[in-house]
């Protein structure tokens, strides 16, 4: 028996069916097909704008700090209640890659990126994408399916592997002390609620206007008027993101080290280290056919950020991915399950027998993970993070994951999953698919005839 550990450091796939993508071509459908992303120079004039008025301000200093219902109680009226929850684990257990090989890096105790600083502006960026989905379906009914979906929840906090990817490589990350948990990042529901009220209300907007005028322009104003109203909602409730920050700390030597004036980018680029363009999500889902590649249709938040794509795989197939991402290459492994099944009162354990309903109840179930897939009785609903494997008779038998839910939850924050709770309730697993030093690419990654298309991310 061989027992695998990485050194510990401290969302949903639609039940619809995955869209295939063009391997050849690296076409897809992810929706957002006009080409408006937001750019730099916009944020700098919308944040000089939200920083010159004082009333911002101090909004800011109000209502980053407790609930909108708390600060803007209206006596007369009945008091909204809050909830403390927020949807960010995808964030968490993505920040929570990354930070093992930094804390590795810097002979650090401990260390915790800023998951507020990604949720900024995965907000921002959601709010684009929506309604630039808004612009590209201005032909469809109102009524229809589709322009319904992109209605359904615009800012859902839950997001994929490849979103992640998106973010840090066009923001880069910053450390917990640069910018800190506020209460709505904490508690998002309000925000949220807020955010998806403004945004159905400016869809109208675009829509009416367009079937008034037919004028794209006119479409475009609305669109940078909607992010600049986003944007302002965004900082009174979060803060204004950090431009730059000094990062300071202690190793496990006692020896102080400083680094000063760095920028998000510089601080993701020059120390963080992390190619996340040289990876590639896979997923286990038996509906569709193997060894191909798929898409989901309008799924993403950054416009013309990294496509959402995945590789559908056996289920074994992915265990060993999986694996020899934790024993060959000592990372981590971000992955999406279903984390409601089979899992014990204190959250310590996910293991098919670990809940007895037989005794209980005296029934089963029968349903193989493709038909709970189709009849809606599973779906990808939490990420977190592998940082441990357990061998024998070079098999997989146990797997350590790290959660994002606290000290408080599992074991000390850690979750043991048996085997075959990985291949009935883990569905998308991200691993290296090109090793940087000696440029090989995995065989399983290979048999997929998508090397072009992964080779060429970037672009």
């Amino acid at each position: 028996m061989a027992i695998i550990s990485i050194k510990p450091t401290s969302t949903p796939l639609p039940s619809s069916s995955f869209k295939k993508m063009d391997s050849a071509s690296g076409k897809n459908c992810n929706g957002a097909t006009t080409s408006s992303p937001i750019t730099f120079k916009q944020l700098d004039t919308l944040s000089s704008e939200f920083s010159s008025n004082a009333k911002n301000t101090l909004a800011m200093r109000a209502l980053s700090r407790e609930s909108y219902a708390a600060a803007l109680e209206n006596r007369e009226a009945m008091k909204i209640t809050n909830q403390r929850s927020s949807g960010r684990c995808w964030l968490f257990a993505g920040l929570n890659v990354l930070r093992v090989k930094l804390m590795e890096k810097y002979n650090m105790e401990n260390m915790e990126f800023s998951q507020t600083f990604l949720f900024f502006y995965d907000k921002i960026e959601k709010s684009n994408w929506f309604l630039q989905n808004i612009i590209n379906t201005l032909d469809l009914d109102l009524d229809g399916r589709e322009v319904q979906h992109l209605l359904n929840d615009p800012v859902q906090d839950g997001g994929q592997w490849d979103m992640f990817v998106s973010l840090v490589q066009k923001y880069g990350v910053a450390p917990l002390e640069a910018y800190p948990d506020t209460f709505h990042s904490m508690n998002s529901r309000q925000m949220d609620e807020l955010i998806t009220t403004k945004l159905r209300t400016f869809a109208k907007h675009i829509r009416s206007s367009f079937q008034a005028n037919s004028d794209h322009s006119l479409v475009e104003d609305i669109r940078k008027n909607a992010l600049a109203e986003i944007h302002k909602i965004l900082c009174i409730s979060l803060g204004v993101p950090p431009q730059g920050f000094d990062w300071r700390f202690y190793n496990k030597d006692k020896k102080y080290v400083e680094f000063c004036n760095l920028t998000p980018t510089s601080f993701y680029i020059n120390h963080v280290e992390s190619d996340t363009t040289q990876t590639v999500s896979l997923i286990n889902d038996p509906r569709n056919e193997y060894y191909r590649l798929y898409t989901v249709k309008y799924l993403g938040n950054v416009v013309g950020g990294t496509p959402i794509r995945y590789i559908n795989l056996p289920i074994g197939e992915l265990k060993t991915l999986s694996s020899q991402v934790i024993s060959d290459k000592k990372k981590a492994v971000w992955f999406g399950c279903h984390v409601g099944k089979f899992v014990n009162k204190g959250a310590s354990v996910l293991d098919l027998e670990v809940i007895d309903y037989s005794s209980g109840f005296d029934i089963n179930f029968d349903l193989n993970k493709a038909e709970r897939l189709e009849y809606g009785d599973s779906m990808m609903t939490h990420a977190m993070v592998f940082t441990g494997v357990q061998i024998e008779n070079q098999l997989p038998v146990r797997w350590r994951v790290e959660n994002s839910w606290g000290k408080d939850s599992g074991s000390e924050g850690y979750i043991t999953m048996s085997d075959d709770w990985y291949s009935e309730y883990v569905y998308q697993p991200k691993c290296v698919f090109r090793d940087n030093k000696t440029g090989q690419t995995s065989v399983f990654i290979r048999e997929c005839a998508c090397e072009k298309i992964l080779t060429n991310r970037r672009q």
